[in-house]
């Protein structure tokens, strides 16, 4: 008897997904659990599996169709017999030598080729196969003459996207000139639901929130000199290493509960004090800028903060991400400065009120004591909702930032060694 896939519900207020990518095609046998696409809602990218062992009897939709929830989206026949020759990654590296490889059709997975008696798939030479490139990111390497066993891919089982791509062309130089001349194609591309809801709320919060930003610049020498020389013993002692996202994550809880409206939102008529700290922490994802959220961050230690920054972003990199580890937050971080972007004015990630924005450090001359000397200096951006925050409290806090960033030693509880000595 067959047995339909549905979609799942990826969470209440969600009705319907777009197909991003199948993973395996009609005909093929795939074993129980095994992922046969990805989905994606406006919220998140996520799997379809599944549930039986047996052959596809049929598969519904094509890439970029939007289905709805709980619609059909394959059949499978779990009474089929299973192909006698069949071959698993791990066997086909040590048993198959000195056989011609045969580059598999782009839309066919690797691991589940099923082997002909006059053709045989040496998969050991599977980095050398596109079946593992979408097509947006085969058109780009092909473009700049890159061939794909020598980029990382970072989506489910090593996929190369397009920002792989894109990272391995600048990587690579750059792109060639004479590969755009005297060309004047254009080309149509669905919107994703990620996308689409993306420019939605973007547009409500410019229309419907008083924005504006304040500026002010950081000396990061105090923070690069500790990175510095703790760095391989925090690697050490943690496995993990020491980032800049900790420092500032640390910063930030401390000026906020300081200057609470930073913290707050706007729900009907009313202002919603916040007494912790959910800090949303900007990623750029294979799929598009996803927002993963770490957790009363405020009574995190910045070894634990870091630890929940590599966690989120090796699942947003995975495109595996869930629907409660993106939603809430009180406060959003972003880093525009690991794209070498010198300033710019982050849009506010409602309902939330404010969002801090990072950039990359420069060498610049500063006066000190009367001296020009030269520092490491960012440039910082609050950009705020105005309605709920006003001019004292948004310079206020992000001043209360800087003072942090450039003195650690406050950080463990906003105050400085003879201050706490003192009581003051």
């Amino acid at each position: 008897m067959s047995i339909e896939i549905r979609v799942p519900a990826p969470g209440e207020s969600v009705s319907e997904v777009t197909i991003s990518n199948w993973l395996v095609k009609e005909g093929q046998w795939v074993e129980m659990d095994a992922p046969l696409a990805e989905l994606e809602s406006d919220k998140a990218t996520f799997e379809v599996c599944a549930e039986k062992a047996g052959i596809l009897s049929q598969l519904f939709g094509k890439i970029g169709d939007t289905i709805a929830v709980n619609s059909v989206i394959a059949i499978i026949n779990p009474e089929a017999l299973r192909p006698v020759s069949m071959v698993s990654e791990s066997r086909s590296v040590k048993t198959i030598q000195h056989i011609e490889p045969i580059v598999t059709p782009s839309n066919e997975p690797i691991g589940q080729v099923s082997i002909q008696k006059e053709t045989l798939v040496a998969l050991s030479e599977i980095g050398d196969d596109w079946s593992l490139v979408s097509p947006l990111a085969a058109r780009l390497l092909k473009q700049y003459s890159i061939h794909p066993s020598t980029v990382k891919g970072s989506g489910s089982g090593g996929r190369i996207s397009k920002v792989d791509a894109l990272e391995a062309i600048v990587a690579g130089g750059g792109m060639d000139n004479t590969a755009l001349s005297n060309t004047r194609e254009s080309k149509r591309e669905k919107m994703s639901s990620l996308r689409k809801t993306l420019s939605r709320r973007l547009v409500i919060v410019k229309n419907e929130t008083a924005m504006l930003t304040t500026f002010n610049e950081v000396n990061m020498k105090p923070i690069m000199d500790l990175r510095v020389q703790y760095k391989k013993r925090f690697e050490e002692n943690h496995g993990i290493g020491l980032g800049f996202m900790g420092f500032f994550t640390r910063a930030v809880c401390i000026a906020l509960r300081e200057w609470k409206a930073v913290n707050a939102s706007i729900e009907g008529d009313e202002i919603v004090y916040h007494d912790y700290c959910d800090i949303s922490i900007a990623v750029s994802a294979p799929k598009g800028l996803v927002v993963p959220v770490i957790r009363n961050a405020e009574g995190l230690s910045l070894i634990q903060i870091e630890q929940e920054v590599k966690r989120l972003a090796g699942k947003a990199r995975e495109n595996k991400l869930s629907l409660d580890e993106m939603t809430g937050g009180t406060f959003t971080i972003t880093n525009g400065g690991v794209f070498g972007s010198m300033m710019s004015t982050p849009i506010i990630n409602a309902p939330q009120s404010a969002i801090l924005g990072m950039h990359n450090i420069i060498d610049r001359p500063v006066v000190e004591s009367g001296q020009i000397v030269i520092r490491p200096i960012m440039f910082l951006a609050l950009s705020y909702d105005h309605r709920i925050i006003d001019g004292r409290e948004s310079v206020g806090f992000l001043v209360r930032v800087k003072q942090l960033l450039e003195n650690p030693d406050m950080m463990r509880d906003g105050k400085k060694p003879e201050e706490e000595l003192l009581g003051l």
